[in-house]
């Protein structure tokens, strides 16, 4: 059995019998639990340690575990103030407006399913994929390093800020880079530095839901750009600017979630163009770079590589890549800009902790990145033929008009007879979970879709298998 389910189990057991024992009463011995419930010593160290930290149970070091005085009741309040509280001042109109954030979008990619279902809906790389041992290498080398546990500097440590400029290219320099608690942090920090509440930011239309969450957090008002399978389209963009006098963009010109559509060349040029002459910057969102398939040509370079003048802010991340637990990113810009960006990020977090820089240092200098790398791409080439494949013969109605050479998931287009919110419930029902698409358009989506992902899975196996459980939940709804 898994350590981890070993130890739930146990502990939950000992919950339950706790009422066999009197406030400080001394409960039966380690060694008499690992004899009666043939576990190891950790797997009961580790469960009575959760009692504790419940406040169940109280250890003494040498001398056992006793049960704990019961907690206080806890008091029911009146919270209904806080409605009033949590509105913004009063408009021209007199009218209250909520603050509410909406996270609703970002959680759906976030959340773990039931067991036994299968995560099409997932944004992370399945653990069979990421690189545990090599992290799990890395994190024990980090923690030995001379001041591993000291402050760092609170832009990043210098070796750490000079390899995320090589990877980004172009005249970027370490001096023009902050480290950055992954990727989300670093657009939210882009976001509130960048343009002032109440503006009008260009979107690509569709988009990631957790960037139109956080700019609505900001008091942002998302305007969308409609893309087609090449991209954003750089004549709606130019009109955009022109009609909302916006002086931001946020887009991901490579592997684009959810469309996987990476910009051409001449429309690189474009974006940059427009956006210079509106006096705008761009958000550079390059999630996926890292996440390129096998079959792939050449990467085309950063926009920030192409961008002397400070037009771009670029963010990147190691997170998709390995885990979602290794939130360590990047932000870069040149010009005046980069002290703001560096202030917010200060206030916000004052750093991201040295331990982690320096793991993620040494996991991108050992042997282990360029394998890992080579790895996943290939893993990812395979599964996303796997996965198109099983959808083009068995789901044919699903319409799929780019089929990406990178990111982890395809997008979607649902028949108008096929309504989206029926469709959620009842595939997981079926057993199979995916992303809604409503969440990835600002505005009022012209169709109903959704994303598959098909790196969260365990393999092609397992991805032959959410289609045919895809297939029945379509087959539930359709008259």
């Amino acid at each position: 059995m898994h350590e981890r389910s070993s130890v739930a189990e146990l502990a939950g057991t000992l919950k339950a019998e706790l009422d066999r024992y009197s406030v400080g009463e001394k409960l039966p011995s380690s060694r008499a639990l690992v004899e009666r419930f043939h576990v190891s010593p950790v797997t009961v160290t580790r469960a009575l340690a959760q009692l504790a930290a419940e406040g169940l149970v109280v250890t003494r070091p040498g001398a056992g575990a006793y049960r704990a005085e019961p907690a206080a009741p806890a008091v029911t309040g009146d919270t209904s103030w806080q409605e009033l509280a949590l509105a913004v001042d009063p408009g021209a109109s007199g009218d209250l407006v909520p603050r509410a954030v909406d996270a609703s979008g970002v959680l759906v990619t976030l959340a773990e399913p039931p067991p036994g279902v299968v995560e099409f809906n997932g944004g992370y790389l399945h653990p069979g994929l990421q690189p545990e041992r090599a992290l799990a290498g890395a994190l024990a080398r980090a923690g030995r390093r001379p001041g591993a546990w000291g402050r760092p500097p609170t832009d990043g440590l210098p070796e750490l800020r000079a390899w995320f400029a090589r990877e980004i290219g172009g005249a970027v320099t370490a001096a023009e880079v902050l480290v950055t608690a992954g990727g989300q942090s670093a657009l939210t920090t882009a976001l509130r530095a960048l343009t002032p509440p109440g503006t009008p930011v260009l979107v690509e239309s569709p988009t990631y839901p957790g960037m139109l969450a956080a700019a609505r957090a900001a008091g942002l008002r998302p305007v969308p750009v409609p893309t087609d399978p090449e991209g954003i389209r750089p004549d709606l963009l130019e009109a955009a600017f022109r009609a909302t006098g916006a002086r931001l963009l946020v887009c991901q010109p490579l592997f684009q979630n959810p469309t996987g559509a990476a910009l051409p060349a001449e429309r690189r040029a474009a974006v940059l163009r427009i956006a210079r002459a509106a006096g705008a910057f761009v958000v550079e969102d390059d999630f996926a770079r890292r996440l390129v398939h096998a079959d792939a040509g050449p990467l085309p370079p950063t926009l920030a590589a192409d961008d002397p003048d400070g037009v771009v802010v670029h963010v990147c991340s190691l997170t998709k890549i390995t885990s979602a637990s290794l939130r360590v990113g990047a932000l870069a810009a040149r010009g005046p800009v980069l002290e703001r960006l560096r202030a917010i990020q200060v206030v916000d977090s004052f750093f991201v902790p040295r331990p982690l820089q320096e793991a993620a240092l040494e996991l991108v200098g050992s042997p282990a990145w360029n394998r890992h790398l080579r790895t996943v791409s290939e893993a990812l080439r395979e599964r996303r033929g796997v996965l198109a494949g099983a959808l083009a013969r068995t789901l044919p109605e699903l319409a799929l008009p780019h089929l990406p050479s990178g990111g982890y998931h395809l997008w979607l287009r649902l028949p108008d007879a096929l309504p989206e919110a029926a469709l959620l419930p009842a595939a997981l029902r079926a057993g199979v979970a995916v992303a809604p698409g409503r969440p990835y358009f600002s505005a009022e989506p012209p169709a109903g879709h959704i994303r598959l992902s098909f790196a969260g899975v365990a393999g092609p196996a397992e991805i032959a298998e959410g289609v045919r459980r895809l297939r029945a939940a379509v087959d539930e709804i359709t008259p």
